[in-house]
């Protein structure tokens, strides 16, 4: 056995071992007990084990086993087959025993992404010019292949590594793509964007970048898309709006490239609404808040009355309902909103859980009605809902204008 090859392993992502050609993975041997000693052994290779550290590691401390001793040696037995997939008499040369306790075999050369990642992140932080710092961090950053041993991610021992990397792996995007932006490598950043969207799903701040950077593509389509799916993720599981600084990236991709002079009946048709439903018009929160501005200005000219409303859908009481429970009561909601109200109405959703409505030429006691009205229907309908709704009533308020 030629002792100078190299012990390939990654943990960022899929676990998998690599030795003379021959290349194990988690996904091959579902023993998930098999696979969590492997990476122990090899994570804290330069420390000795004992074997009640390895009985809390499989068992978590449960001592009802007749015979643990017996059962760890059993599943050291099952590890030892596995390792050798990668050679003949592989296992029992890379894990020792000696004096009751064990060890990887350290005399063996091995390289771990883990570490290279750590490794390639300190060479950025101490770069001392940004192309060097660029190269050490996107080095880093091609080596996070996913978090650390995500498929023994509830291990009390994986938790606190795992969140460290990710930590770093969230702040070595950050620092790429700071240079990239400012150097206009909208390409590379785009890339980065949507790689590391795979690993963070969740981050408002990524979705962003990638905007900025199809904006600068001028592929606007492809930002508004972007945009879409971010505030789907954002509602869907937090019942929360993008931020402002996102809606703003979305207005201007909303905004129009054509550069060509266009004739004013084909604006016309662009601006017609096809296909009129019944029922209020429905519209994005900005566009609302444009509206009422819209409207906020007319008003202080003409003096009529407008009044909006929010109506609530909330938790009952003391009692939180499901996730599944209250989307459902959301989106019941809006539906009794929509066809309750007139097509002169506008609503817009403010929130994860609220709809404000814009009520032309109502005052307060006909639109106090109206909101009643719509509580009535959702019950009628819905009459087993949970869902504790309310509503408030203000009249808009006029802007004023110096003339």
């Amino acid at each position: 056995m030629n002792k100078t090859d190299e012990i390939i392993v990654n943990m960022l992502g899929d676990f998998s071992i690599s030795w003379h050609g021959n290349t194990i993975y988690d996904t091959d041997n579902r023993m998930r007990k098999i696979w969590l000693l492997t990476a122990y052994f090899i994570y804290r290779r330069n420390n000795r084990i004992t074997q009640n550290a390895l009985l809390d590691l499989l068992w978590d401390g449960d001592d009802d086993r007749a015979n643990p001793q017996g059962a760890l040696k059993t599943m050291l037995y099952r590890t030892r087959n596995m390792l050798g997939k990668l050679e003949d008499n592989a296992g029992y040369e890379l894990i020792l025993s000696k004096d009751g306790n064990y060890s990887w075999n350290t005399s063996l050369p091995l390289v771990l992404d883990v570490e290279e990642f750590e490794k390639a992140y300190q060479k950025g932080l101490s770069a001392q010019n940004q192309d060097e710092k660029l190269a050490y961090l996107s080095e880093a950053l091609d080596l996070y292949n996913g978090d650390f041993l995500p498929r023994l991610s509830m291990e009390s021992w994986v938790v606190p590594i795992s969140a460290h990397y990710h930590k770093v792996f969230l702040e070595i995007t950050d620092m790429v793509l700071d240079i990239l932006l400012k150097n206009e490598e909208w390409e590379k950043a785009s890339e980065i964007c949507n790689r590391s969207l795979k690993i963070e799903p969740y981050s408002e701040n990524l979705y962003a970048a990638l905007m900025k950077c199809q904006i600068s593509l001028d592929n606007k389509e492809a930002a508004i898309s972007t945009y879409e799916t971010l505030s789907e993720m954002l509602y869907s599981n937090f019942g929360v709006l993008p931020s402002d600084e996102t809606r703003a990236l979305y207005r201007e991709a909303s905004k129009s490239g054509n550069k060509q002079a266009v004739s004013l009946d084909t604006i016309r048709d662009q601006l017609r609404e096809d296909n009129i439903a019944s029922g209020a018009l429905f519209c994005d929160y900005d566009f609302f808040k444009v509206l009422y501005r819209s409207q906020a200005r007319t008003i202080a000219r003409s003096g009529d009355t407008i009044h909006i409303a929010l109506i609530s859908v909330n938790h009952p009481g003391n009692k939180e309902l499901s996730k599944k429970s209250f989307d459902k009561a959301v989106d019941n909601l809006k539906e009794q909103i929509v066809s309750n109200l007139r097509q002169g109405d506008i609503v817009s959703q403010c929130s994860g859980s609220q709809f404000i409505i814009m009520l032309p030429h109502a005052n307060y006691e006909n639109s106090c009605m109206v909101c009643g009205r719509i509580l009535r229907a959702f019950f009628r309908k819905y009459p087993h809902s949970p869902a504790d709704i309310r509503f408030n009533v203000l009249p808009l308020e006029p802007r004023d204008i110096s003339f």
